[in-house]
């Protein structure tokens, strides 16, 4: 919120008219709070997966509760065509109030749910039907604030304007990051754990009144108005949008252009980077939150550079640019942000490699969206406890009948079978193996948690920061780019529904996938190869059908 008032004071100084520095501030703030609300849920993944999903193994609950965050994005495309609709129909003003108001209570009532312990399946049921309600209205949100702002802005400015939405997904995350850090210390560790994971959500109730309360004083955007007054206005823009052919075609080529390969690399660069340094690195959540806050702040107003530059050059040179950065340095960057945070993960890791030799008919994809599934092979009992401590291995191909074993330098430990064990002598057996392991891994160098002293804060922030750069370069044009692509009798509609579907779809299960990638594989970075490859097909897509748009008429 600091960044884009100061951003907004500083256009006020250059000229810029009081109204419009209302515009950019109230549209800003409002989706702030929203962008705010639906990271809360991400930043307490791991404290969410204990609450919510203890019933279930570690490594299922861990990905149980990554889908639980991705459940908010499948339904995105479903609140953008409901409130898209209604933006066409009603304004874009009274739809993105709706939208704030939704959103706000959903994510108040989080704080209140009961834990599994408390009430079993019921506590991650609630928490998805409100993760369901948060994704609706994030799905109307974001494509009327961009609109209400773009079509506000003067000629060669949109670019500008537009990119302080772009911050508003960022700097959400930012506050988020910045109260729980406050909270844990103000709580500490055990009492966060156990209740205080909860005040952030509750706050937001508090966060809601004044956002609404700014956005009330907003009036209804020019050219909506101007369509209304002429008679212009869609009385079905859900059909108009798809009896157009161009504009269908205009819908697809944002989809799959412009939002899959712009969503892949937002989400990469900032959940999934955070995902990847407490989860796999093991470095402590206060100093991984405290990094990614810093990097936050550093790199969030090069938005407003982007934009502003697409408003000179072109809003397609900026974004190729940013796809062909981010396709470039996602392995460098991810192999270099371990070395820094993790250094002696990254010795073991080269110097004592760990092989898992099975028979691969006995290893299964240890993904189960119900939490029924039991993993008793020796094959998924070895993966699962080297995934669930962020040990890197590779699997080597042995013949059926062929003992599993897990070799970690030249100690040699062989798995065991649960299948028709007693639960309580599965567990117990499991614990035994594990702690064999563990001495094994530690012997070798491998480290249970990164040491808060041997992290390189400076380097490790330094990598953040540029792989946030990128996602900036990708996303700062693409609120200007978006709105003038359509037309403004159904653009509520069609830049909702092609915004949410890329977003929702590709970038929403993008932490999942990956996870899933790192845990089957045991390769730390395989999971980024759903992130380069989606940006490669986004980058060729654009380059041959994107037309550039900064000068189109917004008007018509």
């Amino acid at each position: 919120m600091t960044a884009t008032a100061a951003a907004a004071t500083q256009i006020k100084a250059k000229g810029l008219p009081r109204g419009h520095v209302l515009v950019i501030g109230a549209a800003s703030v409002g989706t702030i709070f929203e962008w705010y609300d639906f990271y809360l849920y991400a930043s307490l993944a791991g404290v969410i997966t204990k609450q919510f999903f203890s019933g279930v193994n570690e490594t299922t609950g861990y990905i149980l509760a990554l889908m639980a965050f991705g459940a908010g994005f499948v339904v995105r495309p479903f609140g953008a065509v409901l409130f898209g609709r209604l933006g066409d129909l009603w304004g874009r003003k009274n739809t993105f109030l709706v939208t704030m108001l939704v959103m706000g209570l959903s994510t108040f009532v989080v704080g209140l749910l009961p834990s599994y312990a408390s009430v079993g399946l019921m506590a991650p049921l609630a928490l998805v039907g409100m993760r369901l309600l948060q994704g609706l209205a994030i799905g109307g949100e974001y494509g009327g604030a961009a609109i209400y702002v773009a079509e506000h802005a003067p000629p060669g400015k949109r670019g500008l304007y537009g990119s302080f939405i772009q911050t508003t997904a960022t700097i959400g995350l930012l506050l988020s990051l910045i109260l729980i850090l406050a909270i844990r210390r103000w709580t500490g560790e055990d009492a966060f754990a156990a209740w205080g994971w909860r005040l952030p959500f509750l706050i937001s109730a508090g966060l809601l009144a004044v956002s609404m309360w700014i956005r009330l004083k907003l009036n209804e955007s020019p050219v909506f108005t101007r369509m209304v007054a002429e008679g212009r206005r869609s009385t079905r823009p859900l059909k108009d949008a798809f009896a157009d052919a161009a504009n269908v075609k205009r819908m697809a080529i944002a989809f799959l252009g412009v939002h899959a390969g712009q969503a892949v690399v937002w989400y990469t660069a900032q959940f999934y980077a955070l995902s990847f340094l407490q989860r796999m690195l093991k470095v402590e959540d206060g100093t991984s939150n405290l990094l990614m806050a810093l990097a936050l702040a550093i790199a969030t107003p090069f938005f407003v550079l982007f934009g502003w530059l697409s408003d000179k050059v072109g809003r397609k040179p900026v974004l190729l640019a940013g796809f062909l950065l981010a396709i470039l340095t996602a392995f460098p960057l991810f192999k270099a942000l371990t070395v820094a945070a993790n250094p002696a993960l990254a010795t073991a890791a080269a110097t004592t490699p760990v092989v898992v030799t099975a028979d691969p008919k006995g290893c299964s994809l240890q993904f189960d969206p119900v939490g029924k599934a039991l993993f008793v092979s020796p094959c998924d009992i070895a993966k699962a406890a080297l995934a669930s401590t962020g040990t890197p291995y590779r699997s080597e191909a042995a013949a059926a009948g062929t003992p599993v074993t897990v070799r970690v330098g030249a100690t040699t430990i062989q798995s065991f079978s649960g299948v028709g064990m007693a639960p309580a002598d599965f567990a117990k057996r499991q614990a035994a193996w594990r702690g064999d392991l563990g001495k094994a891994l530690t012997g070798a160098g491998y480290p249970a948690k990164a040491d808060p002293a041997a992290v390189n804060q400076p380097l490790t922030l330094a990598l953040l920061v540029a792989l946030i750069l990128g996602a900036t370069m990708v996303c700062g044009p693409i609120p200007a780019m978006v709105v003038e692509m359509y037309s403004a009798r159904i653009r509520y509609t069609s830049m909702s529904l092609a915004f949410h579907l890329g977003n929702g779809w590709f970038g929403g299960f993008m932490p999942t996938i990956a996870f899933a990638l790192v845990a089957a594989t045991g390769n730390l970075y395989f999971g980024l190869w759903y992130t380069v490859g989606v940006a490669a097909v986004s980058l060729v897509l654009s380059l041959l059908f994107l037309p550039e748009t900064r000068h189109a008429d917004i008007d018509a």
